[in-house]
């Protein structure tokens, strides 16, 4: 691999300037290389925007620049597996956007498909990445809170146009594939187990497409967890997590996004602690992981194995509440 690692970037979606051009533009292991866009014209606007030095006018010419290392993948949801596959027959490592698929069967897919490369692919949690992560992990396993009891993860926002791509049905959009993602890998994450679903409700703004969603889950010894997610109810901003132990309670507030604010406390009965991070962005320490894994070093830790068992999880949340799991661009 080159140095800086040359990443190409498939769509000129918002969050490629957040996760991929800023972050590399600080970082002396990793540039953006190139853009791609459904529409030329936007790819070279954005190439303007952020003085990213190549464009191609679609992706698989991208993918055929053998000055590209590695890939990151905005799009839909519905051409995440397509392209990440496309992008691994290519010989690129994929940085690929959450969710990681459309569904659990496309992140079997993937996951043997990278498995059979030896490429390196992550999905972009970017959460995980950041010192708060690591906190969080160190005080629920460090017996501070006793013996956990249960875990509940919020992530709701309000998306009043009807018009973005996350109300699409076709594009394997819904509040649990774009909010509950998150929701629901905090809760696998912090337990360190994997869950079974034991009821789940939704409430739609499109036919089959979730505006809000919340599920009940329980763990094999006993733990017991909630998932809500929305993109559109009463509950319009609560970004949170909290894990009730028999000692004490831990709660972060934006433990997805603390660089904007976060704020994680502890509190038992006649205690409380309150802790900040000022560790730069989730973003940073994840592409810093990313080019890290690229060069040998083990640091992913949100692989394609980990996507597979959330994309499960994610799939059986939509069954109990009666709806179909989404559909990708590969089945």
């Amino acid at each position: 691999m080159t140095s800086p690692l040359r990443i190409g970037c498939l769509g000129a979606a918002d969050i490629a300037f957040a996760a991929l051009v800023k972050p590399a533009s600080q970082s002396p292991d990793a540039t953006c290389y190139a853009i791609a866009a459904r529409d030329p014209a936007r790819a070279a606007a954005f190439a303007r925007r952020h003085g990213v030095p190549v464009t191609h006018d679609n992706y698989a010419d991208l993918l055929a620049d053998g000055d590209v290392d590695a890939v990151y993948v905005p799009l839909p949801n519905s051409l995440h597996a397509k392209w990440t596959l496309l992008a691994l027959e290519a010989g690129k490592h994929v940085l690929c956007e959450k969710p990681f698929t459309a569904n659990a069967a496309e992140a079997t897919q993937v996951a043997e498909a990278a498995d059979r490369s030896g490429l390196v692919v992550m999905e972009a949690f970017h959460w995980r990445y950041h010192p708060l992560a690591e906190r969080m992990l160190e005080i629920v396993n460090g017996g501070e809170l006793g013996k956990v009891r249960r875990l509940e993860a919020t992530f709701c926002f309000p998306l009043p146009k009807r018009d973005n791509i996350r109300w699409s049905l076709e594009l394997a959009g819904g509040a649990m594939m774009d909010a509950g993602c998150y929701a629901v890998h905090l809760v696998r994450t912090l337990a360190g187990a994997e869950p079974t679903v034991v009821s789940a409700d939704v409430r739609t703004r499109f036919p089959q497409v979730d505006r809000a969603a919340r599920a009940e889950l329980s763990f094999p010894d006993g733990r017991t967890a909630r998932v809500t997610a929305s993109m559109w109810s009463a509950r319009l901003f609560d970004m949170s997590v909290t894990v009730i132990g028999d000692l004490r309670t831990m709660h972060v507030t934006q433990p997805t996004n603390p660089q904007h604010y976060h704020r994680l406390r502890v509190r038992g009965p006649g205690f409380e602690r309150v802790e900040h991070f000022r560790s730069g962005t989730t973003y940073a320490h994840q592409l810093n992981a990313f080019t890290a894994a690229v060069a040998g070093s083990p640091t992913v830790l949100t692989p394609p194995a980990d996507s597979v068992a959330n994309m499960r999880v994610i799939d059986d949340i939509y069954r109990a509440a009666g709806l179909q799991p989404r559909r990708g661009a590969t089945g």
